[in-house]
C-alpha cells in the first residue's frame, strides 16, 4: 500500500454505512443524512446498494467464527445499504461519536442523542457502521468506492474542499465550488 502524505490540516477521510434496518425507513436515513450534514461532515461521495452476502462475509472476515458473525452477514445482505465516504478534520473520531456505542443498551444509556442511541433496535440491526482507525477507513473505502483514488483525492480535491468554498449537490455531494461536481467515484 502507498503512502499518501497528507498535510497535517487535511481533511480525514472515514467510511460510514447505514445498514438495511434505516434504509429501509426513509425518515430514519434522512435524519441521519441530517446529522451528518448538521455535523460539518462533507460527503466526498455516496452510493446505494445491495450488498451480496459474500461481500459481507470477505467484509466481516476478522469475525468469523464469533457468535454474531452469521447473524450479521445476513442482516446486512437482508436489503440496501447506504455508503458514504465523509471528510472532516478528525472524520473517524467524530463518525464514531455521532454514532454512538455499538451496543444499542448502551447507546441509550450512555449516548441517548446519538445514531445509535436514537434508532438502533438490537445490536446487529444498530443503524450505522463507521470505520475505526485510517487503516480500516482506507480499505473499508476501497471495498465499497473500487473506483475511488484516495491518493487522487488528497491530490486534487481534498485541497479545494478544505479551502472552499464548497457547494451542496442535489446529488447529495459536496464538492468544491464551481468545479461542478466532484472527480470519477
Amino acid at each position: 500500500m502507498t503512502s499518501i502524505l497528507r498535510s497535517p490540516k487535511a481533511l480525514q477521510l472515514t467510511l460510514a454505512l447505514i445498514k438495511p434496518d434505516a434504509v429501509a425507513h426513509p425518515l430514519i436515513l434522512e435524519a441521519v443524512h441530517h446529522q451528518i450534514l448538521s455535523n460539518k461532515f462533507l460527503i466526498v461521495r455516496m452510493r446505494e446498494l445491495l450488498w451480496r452476502k459474500e461481500d459481507c462475509q470477505k467484509f466481516y472476515k476478522e469475525h468469523e467464527g464469533r457468535f454474531f458473525y452469521q447473524r450479521l452477514v445476513e442482516f446486512m445482505a437482508s436489503g440496501p445499504i447506504r455508503a458514504y465516504i465523509l471528510a472532516h478534520k478528525d472524520a473517524i473520531q467524530l463518525w464514531r461519536t455521532l454514532m454512538g456505542p455499538t451496543r444499542v443498551f448502551r447507546a441509550r444509556h450512555m449516548a441517548p442523542d446519538s445514531i445509535r442511541g436514537s434508532f438502533g433496535l438490537t445490536d446487529t440491526r444498530n443503524t450505522t457502521h463507521g470505520s475505526d482507525s485510517v487503516v480500516s477507513a482506507s480499505r473499508e473505502i476501497a471495498a465499497f468506492f473500487p473506483d475511488f483514488s484516495e491518493q487522487r483525492w488528497y491530490e486534487e480535491e481534498e485541497p479545494q474542499l478544505r479551502c472552499g468554498p464548497v457547494c451542496y449537490t442535489e446529488g447529495g455531494i459536496h464538492c468544491a465550488a464551481g468545479t461542478g461536481g466532484p472527480g470519477p467515484a
